[in-house]
C-alpha cells in the first residue's frame, strides 16, 4: 500500500517562524559580548568575534532545518500506524474493512467538523479522486484527443503501442481502458446486443402457472442440475446443497395444483440453473442448446417478474438474479449481465448482505449466517471482477461482513439442518409488516445431495482467497481503471502494490497455486472441482497482477514493466489454454474466461509491438519471455477458430487480435 504523506503548505526553504530568538545581521548579540573599536591591534579579536557569530548562525540554521512540520495529523491513527492510505471518513473506508477501530486525534475531528459546518470541501465522496490537474483543466474538446473508432467498437489501434500515453490524464495506453460505451451503436466485442436479453413468451394473465407448465421432466430437470453442480457451483460456490435438494426434491413431489402455488423466487432459482446447465451441456446443436437455455432463462425472469423483485426480495431471489447474470454473460450480453447485477446488487444492500450477520442477524441460524455471507461474497465478486473486465465502476464497496467469519466451523455445523430455510422470511421484504413461512423438516438426503466435509473445507478455502484478492482488487484496480487514472503514484508506489500482490498470492494453499500442468492434469481426474477453481484463481489473479505491470504514470517517471506484464500474462492465458485441454466444453462457455484471454493476448500483442532497446554493442537481446508471448498469442487464435457457434463476437475478436498481431516488430 502507499505511504500517506501529507504536503507541508509551505515551500520546502520556507521554515515555521516563532520557535527561534530573531537575529539582527545574521547573529543575535547577547548581553556578554561587548562590541570592541575597530583599529589595527583589534582586527583579530573582531575577526574571532565575526566567527563565532557565523557559527551561532549556522547553528542556527541547522535547529532550523530539522524543525519539524507543525501540521496536524487528519488521517485515522490506524491508517497513520499501518502507513496506508486513509480517505479521512467516520470511520474510512480502510478500517471497515479491515474490521479495525477507527479513531482520529482531536484535533482532526476539529477540523473534519469545521469543513464539514463551513462547506469548504464538496459533498460528493470520491472512491478515487481524479488528479487535480484532471479536475480543473480544459475540458475543451478541441484540447482533448477522443480515440478513433471502428466498426467493432475498438479504439484503433494505429501506433496504439508506441506511443506512451492516449491522453493527457496519465493511464496507461495498455490498459484497454477505451472502451467505446460511449458510443451510440452497440460493440459486438463486447456483446452489447440491440435486443431485450429475455424473450418475451409470456401472457398478461398466465401468471406462475403459465411459467410452471413449461417445466422439464424431472429426469431432465435432475440431469441439468447435477450439471450445474458439476461445472458452475465449483466456480461460485454460494448455493447450500443439502438445503436446495431437499427443498427441490419436496416441489417435485407436489401435485400440479401445489406446484402452482409454490415460491415464485425459487422457480425463479429453478430456471437460472436449468438455464446454466443446458449452457454447459454437450448438445450436437448449438442453435438447440443457445434456444432452449435462452428460454429457461426467461421463465426466470417471468417467474421474477410474478414474484414481483423490484419491491421485495430473498436470498433465493439474489441467487436467481446472480446466475442469471451470468447466464448474459455467457449468451454474449456482458453489458446487459452488468445493468441487471445493478438491481440484485442494490437487493443485497436492501437485505443487509452487506453487513455483518452476527449484528443485523444475531438471532439467526449458523446455516443460514453462513449463506449470508457466502452470498454476499458471491455478489461482491461478481462486481469487482466484471467491473474490472468492463473497465466500469464498482458497486459493491461497503461491507463489513469479516472474511474471517467464512468459517469452516460454520460450514460443517448442523445448526440450521433441522428445517428448511424456505424464502429466509426474516428479511423477505424490509417494508412489511410480518411475513410467516412454515418451513418443514428436511427430507432424508440422498447421497448426492451431501457434500464431503473436505469438499465444504476446501470451498470455503477457496472462497476466502477469493475474497481477499476481490478487496485487493477493488481498492487498487477496479475504481482507476474505471476513471482511466493512473494505478499508481510512484515507482516506489507500483513496487509495493506488486509485493501485495505477491504476498496475498503466497499465503493461499497450494492445491489453488500449483501451475504444474503435468500435476493439474492429474488432479483434473481425480479432483476436477479443485482444479477448475485454482484455474479461475490463476486466471483473475495473473490477470489482474498483468494490468498492474502494465501501467504507467508518465508524469511521476512510471514505466511499463515490459517483462513483468509479459509473464504474468503468460500465466494468465495459460489459465485458459489449461482449461481448454482439460475442460474444452466447458471453456467455450464461459466468457469471463474467454473475455480474459482474449484482453492478455491483445495487451501481449501491444507489449510486442514496442521496438526492443538495444544493448551497448547495438544488438537486440530479446528474454525468452518474449518468444513464447508471441506464441501464445498464434495458439489464442487457433482456438478462436474453434469456439463453438462461430458468432459474431468471436470472428470480431479474432479480427481484432490479428490486427495488433500483425503489428508486432519481435
Amino acid at each position: 500500500m502507499d505511504v500517506t504523506q501529507e504536503a507541508s503548505p509551505f515551500p520546502a526553504n520556507i521554515v515555521a517562524y516563532g520557535s527561534l530568538p530573531t537575529f539582527i545581521g545574521g547573529a543575535s548579540l547577547g548581553p556578554d559580548i561587548v562590541p570592541a573599536p575597530v583599529n589595527g591591534s583589534t582586527r583579530g579579536s573582531l575577526g574571532l568575534v565575526k566567527d563565532e557569530l557565523n557559527g551561532a548562525d549556522a547553528v542556527a540554521r541547522s535547529a532550523k532545518l530539522k524543525q519539524k512540520r507543525n501540521k496536524p495529523t487528519l488521517s485515522c491513527l490506524e491508517c497513520v500506524e499501518r502507513k496506508t492510505k486513509c480517505d479521512r471518513g467516520r470511520p474510512c473506508l480502510a478500517c471497515v474493512k479491515r474490521q479495525s477501530s477507527c479513531e482520529y486525534t482531536p484535533v482532526a475531528n476539529i477540523i473534519a467538523s469545521a469543513e464539514r459546518n463551513n462547506g469548504s470541501k464538496s459533498k460528493a465522496r470520491y472512491v478515487t479522486k481524479p488528479h487535480s490537474k484532471i479536475r480543473h483543466g480544459s475540458t475543451s474538446s478541441s484540447t482533448i484527443p477522443s480515440p478513433v473508432t471502428t466498426d467493432n467498437g475498438w479504439a484503433t489501434i494505429e501506433n496504439r503501442a508506441h506511443r506512451k500515453s492516449m491522453s493527457s490524464n496519465g493511464s496507461s495506453p495498455y490498459l484497454l481502458s477505451n472502451v467505446p460505451y460511449s458510443k451510440s451503436s452497440p460493440s459486438g466485442v463486447f456483446g452489447v446486443g440491440s435486443q431485450h436479453p429475455f424473450s418475451n413468451y409470456w401472457t398478461c394473465q398466465g401468471g406462475l402457472p403459465e411459467v410452471i407448465s413449461v417445466l422439464p421432466s424431472k429426469e431432465q430437470a435432475d440431469i441439468l442440475i447435477a450439471k450445474y453442480f458439476e461445472t458452475v457451483d465449483p466456480v461460485y460456490p454460494f448455493l447450500h446443497r443439502r438445503t436446495f435438494y431437499a427443498d427441490y426434491e419436496r416441489f417435485w413431489s407436489l401435485t400440479p395444483e401445489e406446484k402452482n402455488t409454490a415460491d415464485a423466487s425459487f422457480m425463479a432459482l429453478h430456471f437460472a440453473m436449468y438455464a446454466l446447465g443446458t449452457q454447459f451441456m454437450q448438445v450436437p446443436s448449438y442453435e438447440e442448446r443457445s434456444q432452449t437455455a435462452v428460454f429457461y432463462c426467461s421463465a426466470a425472469n417471468q417467474a421474477l417478474r410474478v414474484y414481483s423483485y423490484l419491491n421485495r426480495t430473498s436470498m433465493r431471489a439474489i441467487q436467481a438474479m446472480l446466475l442469471m447474470a451470468y447466464f448474459l454473460m455467457n449468451d454474449n450480453h456482458a453489458s446487459d449481465a452488468y445493468a441487471w447485477a445493478g438491481i440484485h446488487l442494490r437487493q443485497a444492500y436492501a437485505m443487509r448482505l452487506h453487513r455483518d450477520p452476527d449484528i443485523v442477524v444475531p438471532d439467526a441460524s449458523v446455516l443460514e449466517k453462513q449463506q449470508r455471507r457466502k452470498l454476499w461474497q458471491a455478489v461482491f465478486f461478481q462486481d469487482t471482477f466484471l467491473t474490472v473486465l468492463l473497465k466500469l465502476p464498482p458497486t459493491a464497496t461497503h461491507s463489513d461482513v469479516p472474511v474471517e467469519s467464512l468459517a469452516n466451523d460454520h460450514e460443517l455445523s448442523m445448526d440450521g439442518l433441522d428445517s428448511c430455510l424456505g424464502t429466509h422470511s426474516r428479511v423477505e421484504n424490509l417494508m412489511s409488516i410480518s411475513s410467516v413461512i412454515e418451513c418443514q423438516p428436511l427430507a432424508p438426503p440422498q447421497p448426492h445431495h451431501i457434500v464431503d466435509s473436505a469438499t465444504m473445507t476446501s470451498d470455503v478455502t477457496y472462497m476466502r482467497c477469493m475474497w481477499h484478492l476481490g478487496n485487493l482488487v477493488q481498492e487498487n484496480l477496479s475504481s482507476p481503471c474505471s476513471l482511466s487514472l493512473p494505478l499508481t503514484k510512484s515507482t516506489r508506489h507500483k513496487e509495493s502494490l506488486v509485493a501485495s500482490f505477491r504476498r496475498l498470492y503466497k499465503s493461499f494453499p497450494t492445491f489453488l497455486t500449483t501451475l504444474d500442468f503435468g500435476v493439474l492434469r492429474q488432479q483434473a481426474v481425480l479432483q476436477p472441482r479443485g482444479t477448475r477453481q485454482n484455474l479461475f484463481l490463476t486466471s483473475n489473479y495473473f490477470h489482474c497482477l498483468m494490468l498492474l505491470h502494465a501501467s504507467e504514470h508518465q508524469a511521476q517517471g512510471v514505466e511499463a514493466n515490459v517483462k513483468g506484464a509479459l509473464e504474468a500474462a503468460h500465466e494468465a492465458i495459460w489459465a485458459f489454454f489449461k482449461l481448454w485441454t482439460l475442460f474444452e466444453s466447458e471453456a467455450g462457455v464461459w466468457w469471463v474466461f474467454q473475455h480474459r484471454a482474449f484482453e492478455e493476448s491483445l495487451l501481449i500483442a501491444h507489449l510486442l509491438a514496442i521496438p526492443p532497446q538495444l544493448d551497448a554493442y547495438g544488438v537486440t537481446v530479446l528474454d525468452p519471455i518474449y518468444a513464447k508471448a508471441k506464441d501464445d498469442i498464434g495458439r489464442m487464435m487457433d482456438i478462436m477458430d474453434r469456439y463453438a457457434g462461430s458468432l459474431e463476437m468471436h470472428k470480431t475478436r479474432k479480427d481484432v487480435l490479428q490486427d495488433a498481431f500483425a503489428r508486432i516488430v519481435v
